[in-house]
């Protein structure tokens, strides 16, 4: 590996460690940059989710203010998000890597779009339904909370867009709040897909990038901390949207 390709790498990692905390996608920096310098596919996938772990930790420790008083919540969901970080991992291992091709631009356009409209169907609800927190929501968001956790175990890029648009219709929480609970549970996926990664394909895994990606992303996790705790609602909405459709472009046209 020359200077400069580990260059470039922790400075990928940096970048997706803040991203990943702010509001997702990170992967789609990471991802791309390793294919660039020839890693193969499925490899440069789990070496990119060992490493951005650290990033995940980095993120949780600077939300900690927002995740006070959050660990009812955190109990009901860190466990879908680590059965769909486990689905996800051996999805990536026994899938055409196409397989999820079609359907993840749309998963991204719906979460986006909930995250846009999450506050008025927020209002309306609660005037229908004023105990929000019902059986068929807690259910709903549990099973959602497992999808996007298979999704994320599988590839990863834009599974904070899918918790915080499902979060924002099916919980009352405010949107920085929600952040915080989002980083919680994709750290988890991330960490539960790099151990299964770890336990049954250790030598397809790349540790010198997996290493440059974890310096990287644990430093832009402080950093995506430090410039999302402080973003109003709106600004966080429009930056989550504007990652989405980026993601989306990506994905649908570039790869």
């Amino acid at each position: 590996m020359s200077l400069l390709e580990a260059l470039a790498i922790l400075l990928a990692g940096m970048a997706a460690g803040t991203i990943n905390v702010i509001v997702g996608s990170g992967t789609l920096i990471t991802f791309p940059t390793l294919l660039f310098f020839g890693y193969p596919a499925v490899a440069a996938n789990m070496s990119n989710s060992v490493g951005l772990v650290a990033g995940g930790f980095s993120g949780v420790y600077g939300y900690r203010a927002e995740l006070r008083g959050q660990g009812h919540v955190l109990r009901q969901l860190v466990p879908a998000s680590l059965a769909g970080g486990v689905t996800g991992a051996l999805l990536l291992l026994g899938l055409p890597p196409d397989a999820f091709q079609a359907i993840v631009p749309v998963l991204i356009a719906i979460a986006a779009l909930l995250v846009v409209l999450g506050p008025a169907i927020q209002r309306r609800s609660s005037a229908a339904h004023p105990d929000r927190q019902t059986p068929t929501r807690r259910w709903l968001l549990i099973g959602g909370v497992y999808l996007a956790g298979a999704y994320g175990g599988y590839f990863g890029a834009a599974q904070g867009v899918l918790l915080v648009g499902l979060m924002n219709v099916l919980m009352s929480a405010g949107l920085q709040r929600i952040n915080g609970i989002k980083n919680v549970l994709s750290t988890v996926v991330n960490l539960v897909a790099a151990v299964t990664f770890m336990i049954v394909a250790w030598d397809q895994i790349r540790w010198e990038v997996a290493a440059l990606i974890a310096v990287g992303s644990l430093i832009g996790g402080y950093v995506g901390a430090r410039i999302g705790r402080k973003m109003p609602p709106w600004l966080l909405r429009s930056v989550i949207v504007l990652i989405s459709v980026v993601a989306i472009t990506k994905i649908v046209f570039f790869d």
